[in-house]
Formats: structure tokens, C-alpha cells, sequence
């Protein structure tokens, strides 16, 4: 029986996307690379537990969740998150940022200094700025300040993000011009924390990172994993958790390798990805109120 291995997701480094696996090894991504993998007939997707320890009663998991935990263990793993606002006295400095991810699809987040960029990397954010320095708190009020006073959401689901990649205008100045003009409506704002230390505008384009320039069109994602189905296609690009195929012969889909945690994985017996795909729909409308 071929060995087994399990993943444990996607990771940002300074050389690019890797795929990392349980027991550390690491799988470095390159743009052409085949990604090939199965999930052995009879195999079951088991949760991956919660803040480093395992789940104690190895529950099953559905192909589709993203998060390949139980409810015990998800509620367990939010018990301590910022993301979840169960954490106010953290002492780390924060920042706010904007984020692009196409025509008319910004966002308002926050993430730890010491993390850099990371965070936009991970949501696969097209193109970036950053608003602002300060304690958590404050960075938190100038988050709600931007979603209630300019429309702007924290949260744009990956399905948009993922229809849009490769219709991205094609120049940097293209892609930048609505963070710059959200930004300087920002600052125009009153009502700022006294706390937070405004930052200029300079604007960071991830296009050339993720491998969008030329992107072929997807077809649809990949909706989940099933037992006795492969994926195999060629790497083209790779941005926030996802992956951009381009199977032998096929169109490209895209994989949230998000999907991929939980399984007992194996070597590829096919060359095509036999795994259910969901089609895109048309894409979707730009965001209305914000300029």
C-alpha cells in the first residue's frame, strides 16, 4: 500500500508557497510544477483538533469544510483568537490595512506587526496598503470606523475572489487606484483613535508574487474531496490558500488547499482531477456605496 501523508496547509515564505506536511516536511511550490495527489478508496477525512493537540475522539469531518475541525474543536481553537474577538488585552502592537482583491472588492483588516505582510498574503490580496499602528483596540475602532462610515466589509468570500483572478486590469496602476482613492477618503475621516499612528500610502502589488500576470481562466474549484478521486494538474499560480491547476488536456481549476487537511493522502493514479468541481458563475457585480 502506498504511504500516506497528511497536510497541514499552505504557508507564505519569503521564496513563495509551501505545502506543508504532518511531521514537518515541506513541499515548496513552483510555477509549473505538477501537483499530484489521491485520497485512498475507503478513506474518511478526521478532524485535525484544535491548538496543537489532537482531537480526542478523531471525529469525522465533511469534505467541504474549510476548517476540517469538529464543532468542539473549532469552538476550542476561536477560544483565543483576535479574529473572533476573544482577545482584548493583547499587548502587541497592530495593523490596519486595506486590500484589493479586483475591480470594486476592498477590504478593512487588522493583523499583528510582527507578522508583516503574512496576513495579506494568506487572503490573497491582490494589491495593499497599510492605514495605521496601534493597540489592538484601537486598531479595532478604526476598522469599525472605515465599515461604517465608508461601507467597507472585513470580509469578501474566496468563491469572488477566486472568479475574478484572471481578469485583473493589467497594469499596477490600474490595480493600486482604489486602494489610493480609498485611502485618502479614509484619512478624511474624523473620529480616529488618538492611539493609532496613520500610515502614508504605499501601495504593494502581489501580481507578480502570486503568478496572476497571463492567468488562464478557471472553470470552477474544487468543492471538496472525496475518497478515491485525484487532483493532478500543473501549478500556474497560487494565491491566499488556493492553487491554480491546469490538468493534462483540461481547463484550469482552482484547489483551496484548505480542503486537502484532515485527509490520508497518496500518490496520484490519474492524471486528471476526478474530485467534484463546482463551475464558476458569471462574475460577480462590484461592491455598491463605496465611491
Amino acid at each position: 500500500m502506498a504511504q500516506a501523508w497528511k497536510c497541514s496547509g499552505l504557508r507564505w515564505s519569503a521564496e513563495g508557497p509551501v505545502l506543508v506536511w504532518d511531521g514537518g516536511r515541506r513541499s515548496a511550490l513552483t510555477w509549473g510544477k505538477r501537483v499530484a495527489f489521491g485520497v485512498a478508496e475507503g478513506g474518511v477525512r478526521t478532524c485535525v483538533g484544535a491548538r496543537g493537540h489532537a482531537c480526542p475522539v478523531r471525529a469525522a469531518v465533511p469534505g467541504r469544510s474549510t476548517g476540517a475541525r469538529c464543532e468542539e474543536c473549532a469552538r476550542l481553537d476561536r477560544a483565543h483568537s483576535v479574529a473572533a474577538d476573544t482577545i482584548a488585552d493583547d499587548p502587541r502592537p497592530y495593523r490596519v490595512y486595506l486590500a484589493w482583491f479586483g475591480p470594486g472588492l476592498l477590504k478593512v483588516g487588522i493583523t499583528a506587526e510582527e507578522r508583516g505582510s503574512a496576513r495579506l498574503l494568506e487572503q490573497g490580496a491582490v494589491c495593499f496598503t497599510w492605514l495605521g499602528t496601534g493597540p489592538l483596540m484601537a486598531a479595532r475602532r478604526t476598522e469599525e470606523l472605515l465599515r461604517a462610515a465608508l461601507g467597507v466589509p472585513d470580509r469578501i468570500p474566496y468563491a469572488v475572489k477566486r472568479a475574478v483572478r484572471a481578469a485583473l486590469p493589467e497594469t499596477e496602476a490600474e490595480r493600486t487606484a482604489e486602494v489610493l482613492e480609498l485611502h485618502a477618503r479614509a484619512v478624511r475621516l474624523g473620529g480616529w483613535p488618538e492611539s493609532l499612528e496613520r500610515a502614508p500610502c504605499q501601495p504593494v502589488d502581489h501580481v507578480g508574487v502570486f503568478g496572476l500576470a497571463g492567468l488562464p481562466a478557471a472553470i470552477g474549484e474544487v468543492s471538496e474531496l472525496v475518497a478515491g478521486g485525484a487532483v493532478s494538474g500543473r501549478l500556474v499560480a497560487a494565491a491566499g490558500p488556493d492553487l491554480h491547476l491546469l490538468p493534462e488536456g483540461g481547463a484550469a481549476v482552482v484547489l483551496d488547499t484548505r480542503l486537502m487537511t484532515g485527509w490520508e493522502l497518496i500518490p496520484a493514479g490519474s492524471e486528471q482531477v476526478t474530485v467534484p468541481v463546482r463551475q464558476f458563475k458569471a462574475p460577480p457585480g462590484v461592491q455598491s456605496g463605496l465611491f
